[in-house]
């Protein structure tokens, strides 16, 4: 399919400083949309000028809830060229977040395509100050207006970019977590494997009673049992304990993390000892007692590589590497961070570059 372009008329004005722009303040000059109908398809893809998309007050997306996501960045290296940081993970993963909301799938490699020609219209907007990046977000949702409870047969797919700096305000600082044991997440056979917006809205309760105790994020457990770690409300999560890093495994209820992919094949590179295994809050609880705690990270898009400085569970509070980075959080966000903007060779293939200036 050939990609309709309509340029805007008026541009925005684009932040003048770059060491402020937040995370999700911001949207560039266009976005991408295409639409689904049964029976035809995916069709009419187009870059438009950003704007509001009109909904029927029935639309089933308002309803029911069907729609998925994607998060991934467009960095701009030093040597001028823009970069693209496993795209094809991420339309894979939206393709596997569709099949289970019931979502028609989409051609994996057209939608990059269309991500590539949205970015490069919209280049000038990609900020190039360390530590900074373009923010992409992929999402499909139901646009059908029917208050039946059943999979649409009308939706939209739509991507918009972001100039964004940090996700969390402290930077590459040390974050603080709760660890919630009232609320759950998610549960094997549900749709915590999916990036999906009502894991996000289930979740908001408890992120709000911890931002009140003064903490960034909430780490969830296992929603039966209410005994093993899962993930951060908006990371995977990294314990390093005694000689071993420690990731919960996917079992259906954890979010396939490209950014914990990567983590995860980095450090195995390097010789080091890597599981995908269940953690119990017991067996992390003892580890910081003992001093067999190391370190502890989250990963993801939206803040790559974050440490965590401390762990609150009930009246318990858990200091780890004495409030500081770590060595390997650090060196991972070093290498990570290296790769995606180029400043370090990509021996793994990962990044895709756009076009050169």
């Amino acid at each position: 399919m050939n990609i309709a372009v309509e340029k805007t008329k008026v541009p925005k004005q684009k932040p003048l400083d770059q060491s402020r722009l937040g995370f999700g303040v911001y949207y560039t000059d266009h976005m991408f949309l295409m639409n689904y109908d049964e029976g035809k398809g995916w069709h009419t893809p187009r870059i438009v000028p950003y704007g509001p998309i009109a909904l029927d007050p029935a639309a089933m997306c308002l309803h029911y809830g069907q729609e998925v996501f994607e998060g991934m960045k467009a960095y701009h290296g030093a040597d001028g060229n823009i970069r693209l940081f496993r795209p094809e993970e991420n339309m894979a993963r939206l393709n596997l977040s569709s099949r289970r909301l019931c979502i028609p799938e989409i051609d994996e490699a057209f939608a990059v395509r269309a991500i590539e020609a949205l970015v490069t219209i919209d280049r000038s907007w990609i900020p190039a100050q360390d530590g900074t990046s373009l923010y992409i977000r992929p999402f499909i949702f139901a646009t059908e207006p029917n208050l039946g409870v059943r999979a649409a047969k009308r939706l939209l797919f739509a991507v918009i970019l972001c100039p964004v700096g940090s996700y969390y305000p402290e930077g590459l600082n040390p974050v603080k977590i709760f660890i919630e044991r009232e609320y759950v997440r998610a549960v094997r056979g549900g749709t915590g494997f999916a990036k999906a917006g009502g894991n996000y809205a289930s979740g908001l309760k408890a992120q709000e009673n911890a931002q009140a105790q003064g903490y960034s994020q909430v780490l969830w457990l296992d929603g039966v049992e209410r005994k093993y770690i899962e993930e951060v409300g908006a990371m995977n999560v990294f314990f390093q304990i005694g000689d071993e890093v420690i990731t919960p495994e996917l079992q259906g209820s954890v979010l396939g993390g490209i950014t914990r992919k990567s983590c995860i094949e980095i450090m195995r590179g390097w010789g080091m000892k890597v599981n995908e295994r269940p953690l119990s809050l017991d067996e992390l609880l003892e580890a910081a007692k003992t001093g067999e705690l190391k370190e502890a990270f989250g990963s993801g898009t939206a803040a790559v590589i974050c440490p965590i400085g401390e762990l609150k569970c009930g009246d318990e509070t858990l200091v780890v590497n004495s409030g500081e980075i770590g060595a390997l959080t650090q060196r991972l966000y070093d290498e990570l961070t290296g790769i995606q903007w180029g400043k370090l060779p990509d021996a793994y293939g990962w990044t895709r570059i756009i076009n050169n200036e």
